[in-house]
């Protein structure tokens, strides 16, 4: 009798044992990158912890385990950080300064603060990668602005129109703004709210060629893996499309990817990492912003590459293998970006899933003018037919 309790118990322990997670991921954030993270968290069996805003959040209606708070609330941070293997991000509106203190008390804190910065600082990231003598990666003509004063004397040495840009929190068109004279300027700054020096750069306007992101995953161990350059297509500020593998020269694809890895070896950045980039009309390869986290140009690589970047994310911040970033077909993704009339996006799922070889994510978050929502992924033998049957599929959610 006793040798079948305790049997009995030892199933009882194995089975609590199976069932207990590989790892605990807290994610600062609870949109779209945090769902989709949250969907590769359940294929590793990872039980990931988000810090969201609302229960309307995207990762929240996902089903993942959920605190709701501020990102800027240290008692939050240190409590979501003491239940977790390893702290990360979705977004980088997040306080450096707590995360250094944190990851100084032990907390595994990835990407660390010094390189979050990266991308939470665009006067920071513009000075850090251009001030570094031999190896300075080139980007466009900027300085910071105090005032009015500072654009004119810009312009007047690189001409009208110019761009301004917020130094914190600017994405998805907010926080860019192309300044045609001095009245726009005075415009954009009438709303500085002041802040820690200047909280605008302004830079050259370029003719642009071509954008394309890089997206390299690195591990605390050191190992990298990097992905096919992805094409980006931005309209306004947010970006439309992308396309995999981007139609590009191998010298720029090859150089873009080593500058990206001697940064992110630079500042020990850890995770996956987005390095946005600009080639001009007149040939120049320049650096353009950065996302340290999972970032929407990677989106595509969901069905595109052997491992998406959400999965390599997970593996890179807990230091495991990193996953092959092979491509498997070319593929192209559109956004799908709400407009006024935009009221749901259910009822027509069908109607885009008839579309072949297309891949349909929705985010359910609820529509509004200019909000991404989701977004829909095409595979075919080329890009220009991934794109068309992208597109049509698309254009099925609005038409």
């Amino acid at each position: 009798m006793s040798s079948g309790v305790e049997a009995m118990v030892r199933d009882g322990d194995q089975r609590a044992a199976s069932s207990a997670p590989t790892a605990r991921v807290a994610m600062v954030g609870g949109g779209q990158l945090a769902r989709m993270t949250h969907q590769a968290a359940i294929d590793y069996g990872i039980e990931l912890h988000v810090l969201a805003q609302s229960t309307a959040d995207s990762a929240v209606s996902a089903g993942a385990r959920y605190t709701l708070g501020r990102a800027d609330d240290a008692g939050l941070l240190r409590r979501l950080a003491s239940d977790a293997d390893v702290t990360t991000f979705d977004h980088e509106l997040v306080p450096l300064d707590e995360l250094r203190a944190m990851a100084s008390e032990g907390c595994a804190i990835r990407p660390r603060a010094d390189a979050l910065v990266l991308g939470c600082d665009k006067l920071f990231a513009r000075e850090a990668v251009s001030g570094l003598g031999d190896h300075s990666v080139p980007v466009p003509a900027f300085v910071p602005v105090a005032g009015p004063a500072d654009v004119a004397a810009f312009a007047e040495r690189h001409g009208w129109p110019v761009v301004l840009k917020a130094r914190h929190g600017g994405y998805d068109g907010r926080g860019v703004v192309i300044a045609h004279d001095a009245a726009a300027v005075e415009r954009v700054l009438s709303t500085e709210r002041g802040g820690d020096g200047p909280q605008w750069v302004v830079e050259e306007h370029l003719d642009i060629a071509a954008e394309f992101a890089v997206l390299v995953a690195r591990s605390p161990s050191g190992y990298t893996a990097t992905y096919p350059p992805i094409g980006t297509l931005q309209v306004e500020g947010i970006c439309r499309e992308l396309t995999i593998p981007a139609d590009l020269p191998e010298e720029v694809v090859q150089q873009a990817a080593t500058w990206a890895r001697s940064i992110l070896e630079g500042v020990d950045a850890t995770g996956i990492v987005a390095v946005e980039y600009f080639v001009t009309d007149d040939g120049r390869l320049l650096l353009n912003e950065f996302a340290l986290r999972p970032h929407n140009s990677g989106h595509i690589t969901l069905e595109a590459c052997t491992t998406s970047q959400f999965h390599q994310h997970l593996r890179a911040v807990l230091d495991w293998p990193l996953g092959a970033t092979g491509l498997l077909r070319p593929a192209a993704t559109v956004n799908l970006i709400a407009d006024a009339a935009t009221t749901e996006l259910a009822s027509r799922l069908p109607l885009a899933l008839a579309v072949p070889d297309v891949h349909v994510h929705l985010y359910q978050k609820a529509p509004r003018p200019g909000r991404k929502v989701g977004h829909v992924t095409a595979l075919a033998d080329s890009v220009p037919e991934a794109l068309e049957r992208a597109r049509t599929a698309a254009d099925r959610f609005f038409g």
